[in-house]
């Protein structure tokens, strides 16, 4: 097989440089399975590791892309065949093993999940990382008693790719759904996708008592720090926070009392090292009952390979709304 493009993230004299390099299989980390790449996605941390503006890859270079969707053109493992139409997200992907900005791509047979019908790669990834997050967090509330007549949920974050999917998806569940979000002007935006209520960020009072005015049924944050000690404290009796990111703040200043008083669930969300049996049923359900509606919306651009290098910036600025699919082939 010939060379092909690479987007590859190394360390140089103690400085993340990202570039197009021409690699070769033999270039690419193991695994039990060769695809060919069809689609990946830009996702917050992929713009915090080309950049290096986060410490993300525990070893150097890597290709970039914490997810990808494309065809097994060679396997080792008998649960695959060539052919095969797969999602592989997190598992390490662009952060100790080649990710997804590339032609090719190889990983182990146990990451990777075959595309449930009706989706196809495309699909994928327009859900990506992103949509796997935000359905496994509704997945961890309703296994911990949520359910839509208990109240309304607020979405942290909300104009990003968890918090798009997400609202789609509750929305879709019967779900009342509030949104958050800094961004006013994508209010009519987040109403198109599901939320039934919209606050903006600079003009929430937080307060600073151990427990406020119970407001809410549950929450997925995306933000952590002083949002999520708030929604601590707003939550109402036996109510579910999924927290799923730290835009924000990794800090978490806190009391027990909404614990102990409310029994509220704070409930941690990592989608990069989830068991595989819960990693395809999760990919079931987003094929099926958390398929969201709204995908042609939510992604709100899609470019070539070739252009990731102008595209992460507006990331890390915070200027973007929905999602961005990545087109490999």
């Amino acid at each position: 097989m010939q060379s092909f493009p690479a987007f590859r993230i190394h360390q140089e004299q103690g400085r993340i440089v990202s570039r197009f390099d021409s690699i070769g299989l033999d270039d690419l980390s193991p695994g039990d399975l060769v695809v060919r790449v069809r689609y990946s996605t830009i996702n917050y941390k992929d713009a915090l590791a080309a950049t290096g503006k986060g410490k993300i890859l525990r070893r150097y270079p890597l290709v970039g892309g914490i997810d990808f969707a494309g065809e097994v053109i060679s396997s080792n493992d008998a649960s695959f065949a060539p052919g095969d139409c797969v999602v592989v997200t997190g598992s390490g992907l662009s952060e100790t093993h080649d990710g997804g900005y590339a032609h090719y791509a190889r990983v182990p047979a146990e990451w990777a999940v075959r595309i449930p019908e009706p989706l196809d790669a495309r699909d994928c990834m327009a859900i990506g990382t992103a949509g796997f997050t935000a359905a496994l967090a509704i997945d961890r509330m309703e296994q911990n008693a949520q359910e839509p007549s208990k109240g309304v949920i607020l979405v942290t974050g909300a104009t990003g790719g968890v918090g798009s999917l997400a609202i789609d998806m509750l929305a879709s569940r019967g779900y009342r759904v509030a949104a958050l979000t800094g961004k006013p002007s994508s209010a009519q935006y987040l109403s198109s996708l599901g939320a039934s209520e919209i606050l903006i960020r600079d003009q929430i009072d937080l307060g600073s008592r151990p427990l406020e005015a119970a407001r809410w049924a549950g929450a997925i944050d995306n933000l952590g720090g002083e949002v999520l000690a708030w929604l601590l404290r707003t939550m109402d009796l036996h109510g579910n926070i999924a927290s799923i990111g730290m835009a924000a703040s990794t800090e978490l200043k806190a009391t027990v009392l909404p614990l102990i008083l409310r029994g509220v669930s704070l409930l941690g969300i990592n989608s990069v090292f989830t068991p595989r049996d819960t990693r395809v049923r999760i990919w079931q359900r987003l094929a099926s009952d958390l398929h969201p509606r709204c995908l042609d919306r939510i992604v709100t651009q899609t470019i070539d390979l070739d252009q990731l290098p102008q595209a992460f910036q507006s990331y890390i600025d915070g200027g973007v709304v929905g999602r961005t699919v990545v087109r490999v082939e």
